[in-house]
């Protein structure tokens, strides 16, 4: 059977972080790996977890299966995250489902989809995350795309976007990053998450809302409004979150798939093939991150101190923009960097060349994905110069 395959290519962001750990280079920088780092380099636990871990350890009495929903009370948290006080809480129209991780929670709403409408059509952001085409793929949806970023001007083609939006037929989905666009970190203004919703209101669409990064642009309310916008204004929709960046349970993969239905009863319903689908993959759900995050957010101390260690996370990722801008300046750079301070979240576009990107890496140890998308939190104050007078090279 297995004399047939031919080897496939390694991911990108995989075969950097190999090729990054090989580097012998002491003055390397990797800016491919989209996990958050501090000013030394690393991905520590944050302080809350750890406590929320020994409550865990002292509290758990078994490790039976949870059922293919997950923890009711981390589904309860994750709504009011998610959503705040809003609307659809209060009707009982949402019902949420602990997933395992982001990747998760898209697959298992691609499945749904894919049950609603065999082979249905998805449209997602150009660009967007990498996984996104491998995940909706797998479950047998038709993927296209829409305009989103315009990497001449460096900025967002909301007239683009929004013209073809409202050509996308009732019974397709639209794929919706909710904050710190992956891979371009152009969001959508408050004003255009507006039009936004009037078009989806119209058309009908199903919109289905990534909400990775929660927290790390502005707020966690802040960050959530074009969704919580969209769920005002729409019968149907799906959202899809994850816990690994905001609460830093990368390696616990642990996230939602949350589903918004027209009514209490209706909710019953799609919930029911929602357990179906999972059924089908996992099975049931892991705990151990679910229990850490019901923890914290049902504890109003672990709660304060997340909202600190969230906010130092996101303070030094938007400080790290405004520095490497600065530092390309005082390189003599001519070239205008200043669109990456108006940008949100990990990610950014150098719009450098790929001949460029790979000089980086083969004359300089400094790591990037040919796009030239890097991860801002892997700039400090330690190593921005180097990759300011480097990048001043290439140019």
């Amino acid at each position: 059977m297995f004399a047939s395959l031919k080897a496939l290519p390694a991911d990108p962001i995989l075969g950097l972080i190999a090729k990054y750990r090989e580097d012998t280079n002491p003055k390397k920088i990797d800016l491919g790996v989209g996990v958050y780092k501090n000013e030394a380099g690393d991905t520590t636990v944050l302080s809350c977890v750890k406590k929320a871990e020994r409550y865990r350890t002292d509290t758990e009495t078994s490790k039976v299966y949870i059922g293919p929903t997950g923890s009711a009370l981390f589904n309860e948290e994750m709504s009011k995250l998610i959503f705040g006080h809003h609307k659809v809480l209060l009707e009982n129209r949402t019902r949420t489902f602990s997933t395992p991780g982001g990747t998760g929670a898209l697959r298992v709403a691609a499945e749904f989809i894919h049950s609603c409408k065999a082979g249905a059509t998805i449209w997602v952001s150009n660009p967007t995350w990498a996984n996104h085409n491998a995940v909706f793929e797998a479950a047998g949806l038709t993927i296209k795309t829409y305009p989103y970023y315009d990497y001449e001007n460096k900025t967002l083609d909301f007239d683009g976007m929004l013209a073809q939006l409202k050509k996308v037929s009732s019974d397709d989905a639209v794929l919706l990053h909710a904050c710190c666009h992956n891979p371009s970190g152009m969001d959508l203004t408050n004003e255009q998450w507006q039009q936004v919703a009037e078009v989806a209101k119209g058309v009908g669409f199903t919109p289905l809302v990534d909400m990775a990064y929660q927290g790390f642009d502005s707020g966690l309310d802040e960050d959530a409004y074009g969704l919580r916008l969209l769920a005002e204004n729409v019968k149907e929709m799906i959202v899809c979150t994850s816990c690994s960046k905001n609460f830093g349970l990368y390696r616990e993969r642990i996230g939602a798939c949350t589903l918004i239905a027209e009514t209490s009863n209706s909710a019953d319903l799609v919930a029911s093939v929602l357990a179906y689908v999972i059924r089908g993959i996992y099975s049931m759900p892991p705990a151990h991150g679910a229990a850490l995050v019901e923890t914290i957010l049902s504890s109003s101390e672990l709660t304060t101190e997340w909202h600190s260690e969230l906010k130092e996370m996101r303070d030094r990722i938007n400080g790290n923009r405004q520095l490497l801008v600065d530092k390309l300046k005082e390189n003599g750079i001519t070239r205008d960097f200043s669109f990456i301070t108006r940008q949100s979240g990990m990610f950014s576009f150098l719009g450098i060349t790929p001949a460029q990107v790979q000089q980086l890496q083969d004359k300089y140890s400094i790591y990037m994905v040919d796009s030239s998308r890097i991860s801002i939190a892997g700039i400090a104050n330690r190593n921005v110069d180097y990759l300011a007078q480097s990048i001043a090279k290439v140019l």
